[in-house]
């Protein structure tokens, strides 16, 4: 069983950071695996932020290139989201999810690549 839990969320003010946690199961860094942060505002659709596959490469979206930073703790199986001069845009329930080895993979960006997901968390950025 794959579980996957993010804290860390909060209101901030534009121009400020917040670093966003996602707690793993062990399974989710086997080799094959990868692990990617969302995101979804009201009514827009969920929108890939970053990835990072199991050799620790990392992709991100054009929106939040040179701002956000995904990394990796693994010895704690924790995922992180750093963020960094946050803009209003980004506020977002902010989601971490899991693909599993031998699932296909339709591009790091699509949510029907990804089989697992945790609850989320709300980051709101105000001007």
């Amino acid at each position: 069983q794959v579980q996957l839990v993010e804290s860390g969320g909060g209101s901030v003010q534009a121009g400020g950071s917040l670093r966003l946690s996602c707690a793993t199961s062990s399974s989710a860094r086997s080799r094959g695996w990868f692990l990617g942060w969302f995101r979804e505002a009201p009514g827009k659709e969920r929108e890939a932020v970053a990835v990072i596959f199991d050799d620790s490469r990392t992709t991100y979206a054009d929106s939040v290139k040179g701002r956000f930073t995904i990394s990796q703790d693994n010895s704690k199986n924790t995922l992180y989201l750093q963020m960094n001069s946050l803009k209003p845009e980004d506020t977002a329930m902010y989601y971490c999810a899991a693909h599993s080895a031998g699932s296909i993979s339709y591009g790091w960006d699509k949510t029907s690549t990804y089989r697992y997901w945790g609850q989320g968390t709300q980051v709101a950025v105000s001007s």
